[in-house]
């Protein structure tokens, strides 16, 4: 049973860093990209960045382009998620998916989802 596996969640003060994890388990996720989206309380899940299944190209959401960075490791099955400089919007659940569309921004392109972490940025 494939399935995607988030930690690293935690609470932080507003310009710290945390790092995620999602650790892929069932099947091969090589030929897949993977996303990470995120969900605070009240508003659609939104989209914060992707890396290719080679790894070789990542897309970001413009409201956390310079401050996080997602990379994989394809030995561990595993894909990270470094944010730094934390603001008190970024609090929300994050979760992990992957799609082996090239539609990195949209939901219904992912064929697998985490459950999901709560990062809580405090101000």
């Amino acid at each position: 049973q494939a399935q995607l596996v988030e930690s690293g969640g935690g609470l932080v003060q507003a310009g710290g860093s945390l790092s995620l994890s999602c650790a892929a388990s069932g099947r091969t996720f090589s030929t897949y990209a993977m996303a990470w989206f995120r969900q605070a309380p009240g508003k659609e899940r939104e989209f914060v960045g992707a890396i290719s299944s080679g790894g070789g190209s990542t897309d970001y959401a413009d409201s956390v382009k310079g401050r996080f960075t997602i990379s994989g490791d394809n030995t561990k099955n595993t894909v990270y998620l470094q944010m730094n400089s934390l603001k008190s919007e970024d609090t929300a659940v994050y979760y992990c998916a992957a799609t082996r569309s090239f539609r990195y921004r949209y939901k219904p392109s992912y064929d697998y989802w985490g459950q999901g972490t709560q990062v809580t940025v405090s101000s």
